[in-house]
């Protein structure tokens, strides 16, 4: 985050890379659905900050392909209001690479972070888990799910008055839930018959997968949601575990979601 004057620009960057994020038979990846998700996970950074989209920087590594993926990027530029400010592309030989650094105007200051919780505080998240998964493994209805997911700027911006602590559901509900409590220095009681999920035969899996994007976030008991959300846990103090799976102790993140090597 960088304050200027009145404001605070909140600033994110990430990358997608072939074989990794997206498949490396261009045959089986239409280049306009990379593009896409490329742009809408940098969103969701902002939108966990309560941030309204400012502009993107593009990194691209020319192909055959790049055509599909303007259009693409095109697309998601439109739909959430975020125009290209610039960027630079290169030649590369093998995998290629893509990188785009979001830049976004925080509505409400302090802008909200993922360090903020309390005891006594309640966990909701806005939406469900576990529509990524199913895509990714050929579920049609889900597809879109994963390739063109959809950040919650209007929730995260509707949100960040009143929050507390507050991040994106991105790597899995589960370490998604123990980092928020770490970063809070508190515990956080999940209880998972709460969590809306895609699949309640595959439950565990959806907790666990990520790609969702969803956000997850605490606010006081006292306050009302001014959104539609669901309530999945509350805020406990600080224990020998940060996290507690329907009451079980999780002490360390290994297994619960997705881990940046």
């Amino acid at each position: 985050m960088l304050d200027l004057g009145s404001e605070t620009l909140v600033i994110t960057h990430d990358a997608m890379a072939q074989g990794v994020h997206f498949h490396d038979n261009p045959d089986k990846c239409d280049m306009a659905d990379v593009a896409f998700k490329l742009v809408a996970t940098n969103l969701s950074d902002l939108a966990a900050k309560g941030a309204e989209p400012v502009g993107v920087l593009l990194g691209y590594s020319l192909g055959g392909d790049d055509a599909r993926f303007l259009h693409g990027l095109h697309e998601a530029l439109e739909q959430f209001g975020a125009p290209l400010l610039g960027g630079d592309t290169i030649s590369i030989s093998g995998a290629r690479s893509f990188g785009l650094t979001a830049i976004g105007r925080a509505t409400h200051t302090p802008v909200p972070s993922r360090s903020g919780a309390a005891a006594g505080d309640q966990l909701f998240i806005t939406g469900c888990v576990g529509a990524a998964m199913l895509g990714f493994e050929g579920e049609s209805e889900h597809a879109r799910a994963f390739n063109r997911p959809q950040p919650r700027l209007a929730e995260g911006r509707a949100l960040a008055p009143i929050v507390s602590a507050m991040m994106d559901v991105s790597d899995g509900l589960l370490i998604d839930a123990f980092r928020l409590a770490s970063a809070s220095q508190c515990s956080i009681a999940l209880d998972t018959g709460a969590v809306p999920v895609a699949d309640e035969a595959r439950r565990d899996d959806c907790m666990r997968w990520g790609d969702d994007y969803e956000l997850l976030f605490t606010l006081p008991a006292n306050c009302t949601p001014p959104i539609e959300v669901i309530r999945i846990g509350q805020v406990e103090p600080a224990g020998f575990a940060p996290l507690f799976v329907d009451g079980t102790p999780i002490v360390n993140s290994d297994g619960l979601g997705y881990q940046h090597a």
